[in-house]
């Protein structure tokens, strides 16, 4: 007598090969696999690294309406701004250490402690801070200032649609053009600042001085656990030399309103991107700018 396995030839493994998932089991996989990524993404951007674009140009020079970062969210330690929407999972802040003058750094921004801010940390915790006719002193002596070539910024797509939101100018002097490219470009005053401990960094300083911008100010003493943070384009800086007033100045931000330190720029573009058009997002990327360190 013969007998015949119970699995038929059409489905019996071939060579010891599993046998083909079914569509159902291809979909949960498929689901799982999803999860774990989702989990992965979370862990990164909560803990390692995270992406941030700069929608203005309170950081000009250096960085550009455009331009896209990755920031470390290791290097000063953990709060619950660290995590997405603030969740409060972290009691006030873990692993802390505080940033280096001339970092550049991204934080949640008082009063709301909503919006993300990129600003330079210039004073730390017990420094005293003082503008005089455009000249930054950190207790008591003028950080080194020396005036450098003007700062040259083509006018990009994304720069007039900013103004326009903002109600402002592309450029707050004239708009000029370059001869040789026939562009339309901004055309600042730059100085070169150089801390006490080394770090150096370009800065804009436009006007005289004025209400909105003030090129002298009082001094401000950084209270403990707090930061006095700038813009480098400094007339157009919501920043610690103002009350912490929404969209007007920040004031003193606190330690634990840090979300990270800015590493390098993973992308960069004009603006002039048509999501319709491949070819115009390769045009529209600024290359030179990609792989740029602080």
């Amino acid at each position: 007598m013969t007998t015949r396995n119970a699995t038929s030839p059409a489905t019996a493994p071939v060579n010891g090969a599993k046998p083909a998932l079914s569509a159902r089991q291809e979909q949960t996989d498929f689901l799982k696999f999803l999860v774990k990524l989702a989990l992965f993404v979370l862990i990164v951007r909560s803990f390692l690294f995270s992406p941030f674009s700069i929608p203005s140009e309170s950081m000009q020079p250096r960085l550009l309406i455009g331009d896209y970062l990755v920031v470390n969210k290791m290097a000063y330690g953990y709060s619950r701004y660290s995590l997405p929407f603030g969740v409060p999972l972290i009691p006030r802040r873990i692993f802390s250490s505080l940033p280096d003058r001339g970092d550049v750094a991204v934080f949640k921004a008082p009063p709301t402690q909503e919006e993300d801010y990129i600003k330079r940390v210039i004073g730390l915790p017990g420094d005293r801070i003082q503008v005089t006719n455009g000249a930054v002193s950190l207790n008591g002596k003028p950080i080194e200032r020396v005036r450098v070539a003007d700062a040259i910024i083509p006018v990009t797509d994304n720069m007039r649609a900013a103004a326009q939101r903002d109600g402002t100018l592309p450029c707050f002097l004239p708009i000029y053009q370059e001869v040789s490219g026939g562009r339309d470009v901004c055309r600042y005053p730059r100085y070169r600042e150089t801390l006490p401990n080394g770090h150096s960094y370009d800065t804009l300083d436009v006007y005289d001085g004025g209400p909105s911008f003030p090129d002298t100010t009082q001094v401000y003493v950084v209270p403990k656990g707090h930061l006095f943070l700038m813009g480098d384009n400094r007339d157009r800086s919501a920043d610690s030399r103002f009350p912490a007033v929404r969209g007007r100045g920040i004031g003193f931000v606190p330690v634990e309103n840090l979300v990270g330190k800015a590493m390098f720029t993973v992308f960069s573009t004009n603006g002039a991107a048509q999501w319709y058009n491949p070819l115009s997002w390769v045009s529209a990327a600024r290359w030179a700018r990609i792989g740029k360190g602080f």
